[in-house]
């Protein structure tokens, strides 16, 4: 009997997936591989690689326990080619195959790969639709049409009405669409902070962390202590437990930072969510039900909805409109080369320092994080966007190029020049301060912005807004910013960017010295 051959990739551990559904495991051979090609894209933290192939390995384990035949190819097998592409063509010759079925990729990387097997191998491909995601490729591009310039809310407000999350009738529960103002509380330290849930490593995980540190003894992060879920069992149990025990306070600290307290009231489900283990609406409706028994406010409930049906699609439809020359916008010409100090941790900022060291022990970071500290950082020195982008991807567990890569270049680098975000995420020290503790734990002085001790984001600042008046003076939203620039007294602000100059200079010397 001829079969099907149905590969799956890392983040397709659903056993919903439409290639799976529309198959019959008495002619289906699924492929799922571990190839070296993957590894190295970027750098991945071993965290990620750890979680990635053991919730493979598990997922493969549940498939065959379901009465599927799966062919898997394990990172370490000595036949192992290191490729997508050479291990489907192993496969077919292993199996008598007639076809090849394939749930469309998330990146557009491997679609373009896929749309070279078909004359490849000689067989027939057949490409299904993911329909884990609630907007398709048709209906955002529908709404993107004659748009010059894309803003998520209003996207958004079109997800609530066609899922019906939070609606009463056509009008939104609590009659406003979002509640964001409200979202913006200062942590303070005493607070309560409830641990996301964790999982021992089984037997499955042992092995395959072993051979993660054995084949990348140099790679980037710490995989001590990983206990990330990684069957659909537990990440579904790693929900429940957010949902009672953090999703409460999520709304009103989302925003906050606090030194030795990398997770608060976040849910880190994006990485499930990302990999298939949970899906975005089982994951709504859950928060959704918390609100409506009164256990939650509607400010964590609808926050958190739109980060998923909102912020999650948005940027998926923003990936497939826009690629595959996404990756090379750079709309203010920024060249810098990534500081050292984003692959250690190690430096006397202790917002940068707390940021990144979390990043390098856990894989994970917050969205403010991401975007007010390290990414905040990078735009106001001018890092070329796409090594940042490559950073970003590289060093968080839930990191994959479609969701990753507009966050990057649209949102936190404006490389797109305003096409996804109305302004450009740039801050002094100021919001840094106030929105976290960090500044109290630091070397600097975040109220000074001239001598030794001042705040480098201060000046770096000026610096930015100075050097881009071209480019951003006629963006309504930056308007503060450069009347407050016009007005400066002229030697002050010389002093300001000779500042910022100096510690460039610094960044950029032989001996490395920073601050």
């Amino acid at each position: 009997m001829t079969k099907t051959l149905i590969p799956l990739f890392a983040d397709q551990l659903s056993h919903e997936l439409s290639s799976l559904v529309i198959s019959n495991p008495e002619n289906s051979i699924i492929l799922m591989m571990e190839v070296e090609a993957e590894t190295k894209t970027v750098p991945h933290h071993r965290k990620k690689l750890i979680f990635l192939f053991s919730a493979m390995r598990h997922f493969a384990k549940e498939l065959e326990e379901s009465g599927w035949a799966v062919d898997y190819v394990r990172l370490n097998n000595p036949e192992n080619t290191g490729s997508f592409a050479s291990e489907i063509e192993r496969a077919v010759d292993r199996h008598d195959i007639s076809q090849i079925r394939v749930c469309e990729p998330s990146e557009h990387r491997v679609m373009d790969m896929i749309m070279g097997w078909e004359k490849h191998l000689s067989l027939p491909i057949t490409i299904t639709p993911d329909y884990r995601f609630l907007a398709t490729h048709g209906e955002f591009n529908a709404w993107a049409e004659g748009r010059k310039q894309y803003r998520m809310e209003f996207f958004y407000r079109e997800m609530r009405k066609k899922t019906g999350l939070l609606m009463d009738g056509d009008a939104p529960v609590g009659g406003k669409w979002n509640f964001d103002s409200e979202n913006r509380k200062t942590a303070k330290g005493d607070l309560f902070m409830p641990t996301p849930l964790s999982f021992e490593p089984d037997s499955i995980t042992q092995e395959v962390l072993k051979m993660v540190m054995e084949h990348y003894p140099d790679r980037f992060g710490s995989a001590d202590g990983f206990n990330f879920a990684v069957t659909r069992a537990q990440a579904k149990e790693a929900l429940g437990h957010f949902v009672k025990n953090a999703l409460p306070f999520f709304g009103d600290y989302q925003d906050a930072m606090l030194s030795g307290e990398p997770f608060l009231y976040h849910s880190l489900l994006s990485m499930y969510l990302n990999v298939g283990l949970v899906a975005p609406l089982e994951v709504c409706e859950a928060v959704e039900e918390a609100y409506r028994k009164g256990k939650v406010p509607l400010n964590a409930a609808e926050g958190y909805i739109r980060q998923i049906i909102g912020w999650r699609e948005y940027i998926r439809g923003i990936y497939w409109l826009k690629m595959p020359g996404y990756t090379e916008e750079n709309a203010l010409g920024a060249s810098r080369a990534l500081p050292d100090f984003y692959w250690t941790g190690e430096t006397d900022m202790h917002c940068m320092s707390e940021a990144i060291g979390q990043t390098v022990k856990y894989a994970y970071a917050h969205h403010i994080q991401r975007l007010m500290i390290t990414g905040n950082f990078a735009l106001l020195i001018g890092v070329d966007p796409k090594q940042i982008h490559e950073w970003y991807l590289a060093v968080y567990v839930d990191a994959f190029e479609w969701v990753e890569l507009p966050n990057t270049l649209g949102m936190s680098q404006y490389a797109d020049g305003g096409l996804l975000s109305s302004k450009p995420y740039a801050s002094s020290g100021a919001y840094i301060n106030r929105m976290s503790n960090y500044c109290k734990s630091c070397k600097f002085d975040v109220k000074e912005k001239l001598g030794d001790s001042a705040c480098p984001f201060n000046s770096l600042y000026w610096h930015f807004i100075s050097r881009n008046e071209n480019k951003l003076s006629a963006n309504n939203r930056m308007s503060l910013a450069y009347r407050n620039l016009r007005k400066m007294d002229e030697a002050y602000l010389k002093l300001l960017l000779a500042q910022a100059e100096d510690f460039l200079s610094r960044l950029e010397s032989a001996e490395k010295k920073y601050f």
